[in-house]
C-alpha cells in the first residue's frame, strides 16, 4: 500500500473546510492514526447519536464508517472533495454502548477510479460492534 500524503492535521483542516456540517453540534469525529493503507477515526457519541435502549444508533455508525473511509482515501490521494461513495454495506454485530467508537479502516484497493475500504468499528475492551465495506468513485484528475 502507498504511504499517506496527508497528515492527521491536514485531514482535519480539509474536513473542517469542505464539510463543516459534520461538526454542527460540536466536534465528535477525529482521526487518531494514519499510516500506510490504514486509518483510525474516533466517534465520541452524544445524546443525539442514541436510539432507545441507550445504544448508539445505526445511522451514527454508518456515518462514522463512511467519513472514515473517505478520510483514508483522501489521506492517500490528496484533498479530492468530489470522491464519492458508490456503495456501502454494513453488518451490525453487537449493541454499542454510549462510549467512544473507533473505526479502523484498511485500503483493500486504491485504483485510479475506484477505492475499496474495509472498516471495523470497535469499542474499547469489547468485540467489534460493526463491520463495513465502502466503495468510492475517484474523479479523473
Amino acid at each position: 500500500m502507498p504511504a499517506p500524503i496527508l497528515s492527521i492535521e491536514q485531514l482535519h483542516e480539509f474536513l473542517d473546510r469542505e464539510f463543516p456540517q459534520i461538526h454542527v453540534d460540536g466536534r465528535v469525529l477525529a482521526v487518531t492514526e494514519v499510516s500506510d493503507g490504514r486509518l483510525v477515526m474516533r466517534l465520541d457519541p452524544s445524546d443525539r447519536h442514541l436510539r432507545p435502549g441507550n445504544t448508539v444508533s445505526g445511522p451514527s455508525m454508518v456515518m462514522l464508517a463512511d467519513v472514515a473511509a473517505y478520510a483514508i482515501i483522501l489521506a492517500h490521494i490528496g484533498p479530492v472533495a468530489l470522491a464519492v461513495t458508490t456503495n456501502l454495506n454494513i453488518n451490525f454485530l453487537r449493541r454499542p454502548t454510549l462510549a467512544p467508537i473507533f473505526c479502523e479502516c484498511r485500503l483493500l484497493k486504491l485504483g485510479k477510479r475506484l477505492a475499496v475500504v474495509d472498516a471495523l468499528l470497535t469499542q474499547e475492551g469489547a468485540e467489534p460492534v460493526a463491520q463495513a465495506t465502502a466503495t468510492y468513485s475517484i474523479p479523473p484528475r
